[in-house]
């Protein structure tokens, strides 16, 4: 039976159903030799007759009642697999698997949340780490979709930019350097950095912005993750360089402020990036339209209010 196909089942399963073949060719939009050439194909694969054809009078043989029952078994399977997919194609099921630099922290769970109120059999698993750590990921196809800053070079990815990505110089807000209005860079020559680790989105930006203006900084701390620099600059250790959205709460509160350097903030991109040779599961496609379609406005909305804390010059 290895040259029976799926199609020559069909044509039989409803044969036998109306047991005549005029009307399986109605139902399957057929004409009856059609039909009669496709039970006829399969009777050949098998080796023996299926039906008894008397006059107009259709009946199963014993054989053929036997090959009826693993005909709809097989049958039912595929219908099966072929609901499994459609569910699939609606995104009512499946697993999301994305990466996201640590910096992303701050917006991707409202965008997933919001994502997964609609498609509530959606499961999600996230990774995170910094850009060198994410491609690695990506290279060993561990994730789908990653959201960073700075595109991926060093492997064929494509990048998708989906809002702005604003970084700006930070202080405490009792640090001189906000006195002096709109200062330039070398004016914060003599106090102290706190940086991220290298491989991470927030150093190349910085270090690209310092090059660019041929400022060498005093490095107090390299430090790995946001959360503790920010830490340190709140007590005093140094300044530092961080993305706007990793802010909200401690310019709120007060306990941070923006020193408004010329030619800050320093504005770059979010980015969706995925592998090129490699094609979305329907989940993950559904997820990259989700985020170009309502990354920029959720961000918007969520730290479009944040100013600048300046003192008056």
């Amino acid at each position: 039976m290895k040259n029976v196909t799926f199609r020559q089942l069909r044509v039989f399963n409803e044969v036998a159903r109306h047991l005549s073949f005029a009307r399986a060719a109605e139902e399957l939009h057929l004409t009856p030799p059609a039909v009669s050439m496709q039970v006829k194909e399969l009777e050949e694969n098998i080796g023996m007759p299926l039906f008894d054809r008397s006059g107009r009078t259709v009946a199963l043989t014993t054989v053929g009642e036997y090959v009826l029952v693993y005909a709809r078994k097989l049958l039912g399977t595929l219908r099966d697999a072929e609901d499994l997919l459609a569910r699939l194609q609606r995104i009512d099921v499946g697993m999301l698997h994305i990466g996201m630099v640590s910096t992303a922290s701050h917006f991707v769970p409202r965008l997933l949340a919001d994502f997964t109120r609609e498609h509530p059999g959606v499961e999600v698993r996230i990774s995170v780490g910094n850009r060198e750590q994410l491609m690695a990921m990506m290279s060993r196809n561990e994730v789908e979709l990653a959201i960073m800053g700075r595109p991926p070079k060093e492997i064929a990815a494509r990048a998708e930019p989906f809002a702005a990505h604003p970084h700006v110089f930070v202080a405490p807000p009792d640090h001189p350097s906000l006195n002096a209005g709109h200062p330039p860079l070398h004016a914060l020559a003599p106090y102290n950095f706190i940086v991220r680790e290298r491989g991470s989105g927030t150093r190349a930006t910085m270090e690209q912005f310092f090059d660019e203006a041929r400022f060498t900084p005093s490095v107090a701390m390299e430090v790995t993750g946001n959360e503790v620099i920010k830490q340190c600059v709140m007590a005093g250790i140094g300044l530092s360089v961080l993305s706007l959205h990793t802010l909200a709460m401690e310019l709120q509160a007060g306990k941070l402020a923006v020193i408004d350097v010329e030619g800050a903030p320093i504005v770059r991109s979010w980015n969706l990036v995925h592998v090129q040779a490699r094609t979305l599961s329907p989940v993950a496609e559904a997820f990259r339209y989700y985020v170009l379609e309502n990354g920029e406005a959720l961000l918007a909305h969520e730290f479009g209010a944040l100013q600048p804390r300046r003192a008056a010059g």
